[in-house]
């Protein structure tokens, strides 16, 4: 049976592969400490009181038919008095405002509207998922390789040889899988770059647009301050796409409720795509998210003790690895900015193990730290990175302090068996 070249040619996750992995081990009766899901236990990261409440009498009050395929009025509003509030950006929740199930959709439907095949799509590795939305849009992919003293971040003398007849630049921050955060001076840079791109090209030219997804931005630690490119550059406002919702900063992603705003005409195709998809939120979190985003204490209150949770999460595993550094053993670690992301460096590429295995590539790692650690972590590789680097994602929504606490021992136990 023959079938499409577009999925025959398609590549799985790594981080399914991965939790597939995991997931074995637990039912062979392993106690594994999971850090490979961007996700979050719900008991020790429940979503918002009044979240799960309006959710609830949302469903009681028979909340269970279409909603309108743009998202209701009343989110599509409480969305835009939000992003106006807390970020002074101001957007048009009848014209430049669009809500779905969560940003995947909304990023798919945006590669859709802008990218036409053989478009060139610039996008720095690591990075999340863009490679497969490349593929299913037909683009022509530009992975841009970031460095460890830049945080993974790109700059914007990284970019700046890719930008010429390119059509998007896909960013994020904060950053999965790296849980780091664009600085002031480096974004704006980047808009500078792309504002110079767009005044040269002709007027029959298509322009470059900056996809910009901030899915993670209200989760920030510290000091660290979230910036965005309309807020740096407003002369921007037309070549930008953001990408923004509840999922990851209300611990709800299973909620599904996301919404893109930008440029009048691209988010009008983007409506038109995804009505036809029909990838909407559903009715009754779309008021429920509505009814909370005003809310403004509890939104504050809930932020705060989700963000101080994470942190100590994070903070636990950054300080274990650099007091193994400081012990001689090959890791370190690049401290937290933002999302709930680690990014850790274990390097053990041309170890010896037990069993007289040769640690040749990353996978490699995964697979030999799962076994003798259970411990669970995602390699940049699968990220878009090479299979060389030994950089790997530690998601901590999913696992508690405790259980990040004591696989510490059990890693440098593992590290310890390696020749």
């Amino acid at each position: 049976m023959r079938i499409s070249r577009l999925v025959d040619q398609m590549s799985g996750s790594e981080i399914i592969r991965i939790g597939n992995a995991v997931s074995e081990q637990i039912r062979q009766g392993a106690t594994i400490c999971n850090l490979t899901i961007g996700d979050f236990d719900t008991e020790l990261f429940p979503i918002p009181a009044g979240l799960r409440d309006g959710v609830t009498a949302a469903y009681q009050a028979g909340q269970t038919n279409y909603p309108p395929a743009p998202g209701i009025a009343d989110l599509r509003q409480a969305a835009a008095d939000f992003l106006q509030a807390r970020l002074g950006l101001s957007y048009s929740p009848t014209d430049e405002l669009l809500v779905a199930g969560g940003s995947r959709p909304l990023i798919y439907a945006a590669y859709l509207a802008l990218v036409d095949p053989g478009d060139r799509v610039v996008y720095p590795v690591p990075s999340w998922n863009n490679n497969h939305y490349c593929h299913l849009s037909g683009a022509e992919q530009v992975a841009v390789t970031t460095q460890p003293e830049h945080a993974f971040m790109p700059t914007a003398a990284e970019l700046a040889p890719h930008l010429a007849g390119a059509t998007l630049l896909a960013l994020c921050s904060p950053l999965n899988p790296t849980g780091t955060v664009f600085t002031k001076e480096v974004l704006e840079e980047i808009c500078d770059l792309v504002l110079a791109e767009n005044q040269r090209r002709g007027p029959d030219e298509k322009p470059l647009y900056i996809l910009y997804d901030q899915i993670y931005w209200l989760l920030t630690f510290g000091e660290t301050q979230h910036f965005d490119p309309v807020s740096l550059r407003p002369a921007l406002r037309d070549y930008v796409v953001y990408i923004d919702g509840i999922s990851k900063c209300f611990a709800a992603t299973g909620v599904r409720v996301g919404y893109s705003f930008g440029p009048k005409l691209i988010i009008d195709k983007m409506k038109g795509l995804l009505g036809h998809i029909g990838a909407w939120a559903p009715k009754a979190e779309q008021v429920a998210t509505a009814a909370f985003l005003p809310q403004t204490e509890a939104v504050d209150a809930y932020l705060a003790d989700l963000k101080h949770g994470l942190q100590a999460s994070l903070d636990a595993f950054y300080h274990g690895l650099k007091d193994l550094q400081a012990q001689g053993y090959p890791v370190d670690a690049i401290a937290p900015a933002g999302a709930i992301y680690l990014t850790a460096k274990i390097d053990a590429l041309g170890r010896t193990t037990p069993t007289g295995e040769v640690l040749a590539t990353t996978r490699e790692i995964t697979s030999y730290l799962l076994t003798e650690a259970k411990l669970a972590i995602v390699p940049f590789s699968a990220f878009g990175a090479p299979a060389s680097e030994p950089w790997f994602r530690l998601s901590v929504g999913a696992e508690s302090l405790d259980s990040i606490q004591a696989a510490l021992p059990r890693l440098q136990a593992a590290l310890d068996k390696l020749s």
